[in-house]
């Protein structure tokens, strides 16, 4: 790949055999996941039906009331290419009622607990079919912590998780999805208006290349050069990435036994 993103030949082919290895592993019927009318859901929901067949892919659309109305029509063009079978489940009056018992704090707080209610829901759907709850996180989420702890950030497997947001472009591009899908401007869908590249303050574009930079342990000049960024915009991104490890590792236990979960008992 070398120090800039760039889809592997490979990567289909070993996300749909990992799949199928998490589930029948688990002893699993198939999977779930949140359709969101956008790329990365529709990536990972394709290469579910790849790896498992449309009838064990089991997607719900969890819409806040009716501002995600675009979201919601998109989301389902997106079931009916793929030929699955959906539920559209409101979740507006289990965060309002959330809000309600505490206290209302800021859209960010507000967006939070949209998030992790749409994870219950899917733990709950998981648990009634037996399956797998398939989060659709990419890497550049994931390196920058750009995801709710314990929302979408909390799931069974995390398929695309190992590719950076251009990667992911490739990839749909690879799987035939529509160009309205591919094209469509990146959101959380947290709250009315909101945009990914927004609120992180950068193109995807650039920020897979600093990202990939820096897990290539390139200096920030060399960085500078590929990205075409400043050293403050890297420095940013750097502490993005330290701030959030946090979000990336399973909650810390102090170590007293022989072997330690998370230390060193290792799975």
């Amino acid at each position: 790949m070398g120090h800039t993103p760039g889809l592997k030949p490979s990567a289909r082919g070993v996300i749909v055999e990992f799949i199928q290895k998490m589930v029948r592993s688990a002893g699993r019927d198939g999977v779930t996941l949140g359709v969101s009318g956008g790329i990365d859901s529709a990536v990972c929901a394709a290469l579910g039906v790849e790896a498992l067949g449309a009838e064990r892919v089991h997607p719900l659309i969890l819409p806040y009331g009716g501002s995600d109305r675009r979201h919601v029509k998109d989301a389902i063009r997106v079931c009916e290419l793929l030929r699955l079978k959906y539920n559209v489940i409101d979740i507006k009056p289990a965060c309002d009622s959330i809000i309600a018992l505490t206290c209302k704090g800021s859209r960010v707080d507000a967006g939070n607990i949209r998030a992790r209610v749409r994870m219950i829901i899917l733990y709950h759907e998981a648990r009634c079919k037996n399956l797998l709850v398939m989060g659709t996180g990419n890497k550049s989420e994931i390196l920058i912590g750009y995801f709710t702890k314990y929302g979408d950030g909390g799931a069974d497997l995390m398929p695309i998780g190992d590719l950076y947001k251009t990667e992911v472009r490739e990839l749909a591009n690879e799987l035939k999805l529509p160009e309205w899908i591919i094209r469509k401007t990146p959101t959380a869908g947290l709250w009315s208006g909101q945009t990914d590249e927004d609120e992180i303050g950068m193109k995807y574009e650039k920020l897979d290349r600093v990202l990939c930079g820096i897990e290539h342990d390139l200096s920030d000049e060399e960085i500078m050069r590929i990205a075409s960024v400043s050293r403050e915009e890297i420095l940013r991104i750097r502490e993005m990435v330290e701030r959030s490890a946090h979000k990336r590792m399973v909650p810390r236990i102090p170590k007293v036994g022989y072997r330690t979960v998370g230390i060193d008992w290792r799975e």
